[in-house]
Order: C-alpha cells, then structure tokens, then sequence
C-alpha cells in the first residue's frame, strides 16, 4: 500500500522550472538580442560559416549616432534655410561674417579655421569683418532674426547655411563642395585686390581716417562717408550696393 502511495501522480515531483524568466517585452527584443550576442562570444560559441556575422553592439551604437546627428543637422539646415533670407547681392555669390579680433580665442580660432576651409575652393568670397564695420551686426541680426549670435556665419547663394560646426561638417562630406559648385561665380578665379590688399576696406579720403571732419562755424563733427572706425568700403573690389550702404 505505502508503494502505491509513493508512485502515485500526485506525489511524483514536477522538474524544478528555471528561476530565470525570459522577458518577452517586444519594446526590448534589440536589447534581448545584444545581450544575447554578447553572451554567445563570451562563452566561445562560434556561428556556422555560412551564417552573415552581425555588427557588434559599438558598431551598432557608433552608426546610430552618426545617423541621428546627420539627421539632426540637416533638420537644422533645412529649417533656417527654408526662407530665402535677405541679403543684397548675394545669390551668386559666398559671404563670410567673421571677426579678426582675438578677443575671444575660440571664436577668432572658428573663424580662421572656416576662412581656411572656404578658401580652400579658391572661389571669391565677400568676407565681412564685423569689426572692421559694426553696421555688419545689425545686416547678420536682420538676416537670421536673432541676436547673440556667435562667429562665424556663412551664407552661399542668398541662403544660410551655419557656423563653424556646420561648416566642418558639411566639408567633410562633400555637401559644401557641390553647394559652392553650383555657384555661377564658382569658376572665377579670385586675385588679390591691388588697392585694398584683400582687406576691402581702405582709409577715408574725406577725413583721413580719423571720422571726424572740422568746419568753422560748428568745430569738429562726424565723418558721414566712412564707418566710425574711419573706413570705408574699398571701390574695387566691393560692390557697387556696399560702396553706397556699408560706407
């Protein structure tokens, strides 16, 4: 009887169900396969040759990343340059607002490196010193619709494009070369200015530089030909509407 008893179903003990629990979450499969993955190389299990090898999880990660900040970039661009920003003569052609202060290191460093890489196309450029003439920061604020901005600021064709950041980028992967290609003026050569020395500013003849001119009844009074550094816009190299609207 007691036999019986013992071999009786009722008493026989099921196997022991694993304590671990596979998570079944389908917001979580990548991560179950990764972790999956990595468990096989750890453990030496080697895959049939004829089966693909998949990339691992840093490949993974590193592509995922410089997909989102291409994609984040051109979201960016595609955003400030979807409305045809305002500047005076400047469909055909590439403007740099830059400063030659060394002020501020970084920002004189990010326009050095951004001089170098446009000249690079050896394409005209109109570089527009911010502080040679002050006048250039309310034209930037007026084109982008925001103050505080930090240099510098590149626009090709009429349309913004960014700052040093962008710049860099866009040149690595050839974008800014087939941008600039598109350019009519793409193809001129550009030479140095005999007159200004490719710094398109040059002394006021009006005041000799010093923005201020004396008349008799009233004394001395401002110079209204140049900026109020004494310069003015240089009549060869400069175009006609800056000559006029930057002096």
């Amino acid at each position: 009887m007691w036999s019986q008893w013992l071999r009786s179903p009722s008493r026989v003990q099921s196997p022991a169900k694993p304590s671990h629990r596979h998570f079944s979450c389908s917001s979580f499969k990548d991560i179950q396969d990764l972790c999956r993955e990595d468990s096989d190389s750890d453990s030496g299990t080697i895959s049939p040759p004829n089966t693909p090898k998949k990339p691992s999880i840093f490949h993974r990660v590193r592509l995922s990343t410089s997909v989102l900040r291409s994609w984040s970039h051109r979201l960016a661009v595609s955003s400030t340059s979807s409305r045809r920003l305002l500047l005076p003569d400047s469909d055909h052609r590439i403007v740099l607002y830059h400063t030659s202060l060394r002020v501020v290191r970084r920002t004189f460093e990010d326009c050095r490196v951004v001089r170098s890489i446009l000249r690079g196309f050896r394409v005209p450029i109109d570089e527009r010193d911010l502080s040679m003439d002050s006048r250039f920061v309310d034209e930037l604020q007026d084109a982008i619709g925001r103050k505080n901005l930090s240099l510098p600021r590149v626009f090709i064709g009429g349309r913004y494009i960014g700052g040093a950041e962008e710049i860099k980028l866009m040149n690595e992967s050839g974008e800014l070369k087939r941008l600039i290609e598109r350019l009519p003026e793409a193809a001129a050569t550009p030479s140095c200015c005999e007159v200004c020395g490719g710094i398109r500013f040059v002394v006021c003849e009006e005041c000799d530089g010093s923005h201020k001119i004396y008349v008799e009844k009233i004394g001395f009074r401002s110079c209204n030909a140049c900026n109020i550094n004494g310069l003015i816009r240089c009549p060869s190299c400069s175009p006609m509407w800056l000559r006029i609207t930057g002096s």
